[in-house]
């Protein structure tokens, strides 16, 4: 009797170990299955960080180029600045010596005029000798 109850719990211990190797595999397929969906999933992921790179690099470029031409816009912007000045000069150097020329006229216009009068008198002076 001593016998069948060993050969019982041999069969009982070889049942449950029958048991957790089948729950064993279970778990081990489980974890393959999980392990290759997680492995997807990080395929996954590896790409769409590859993406935003991709997009992280081109919106870099465009900004680059952005800064490029900003910079040159400034450099442009200064250079009319300048001619503006520039033809602010000389635009009130022209008034300048248009109200020198206007000055110069109106002084050969008095010296005319003062001229004129002298030619008058003489003319007149020259007149009343003859006439004597």
């Amino acid at each position: 009797m001593g016998f069948a109850v060993v050969a019982g719990e041999v069969r009982n211990l070889a049942q449950r170990s029958a048991d957790a190797a089948k729950e064993t595999a279970t778990l081990v397929e489980e974890s393959v299955l999980r392990s290759r969906e997680g492995a997807r999933k990080l395929d996954e992921v590896l790409k769409a960080m590859e993406a935003n790179n991709q997009i992280a690099g081109a919106v870099k470029t465009e900004t680059d180029e952005i800064g490029v031409a900003s910079q040159e816009q400034a450099r442009g912007i200064v250079q009319v600045s300048a001619a503006i000045t520039q033809m602010n000069q000389v635009a009130q150097s022209t008034a300048a010596q248009a109200q020198e020329s206007a000055a110069a006229a109106e002084e050969l216009n008095a010296q005319s005029e003062a001229l004129n009068g002298i030619v008058h008198r003489l003319t007149t002076m020259v007149g009343a000798a003859e006439s004597r």
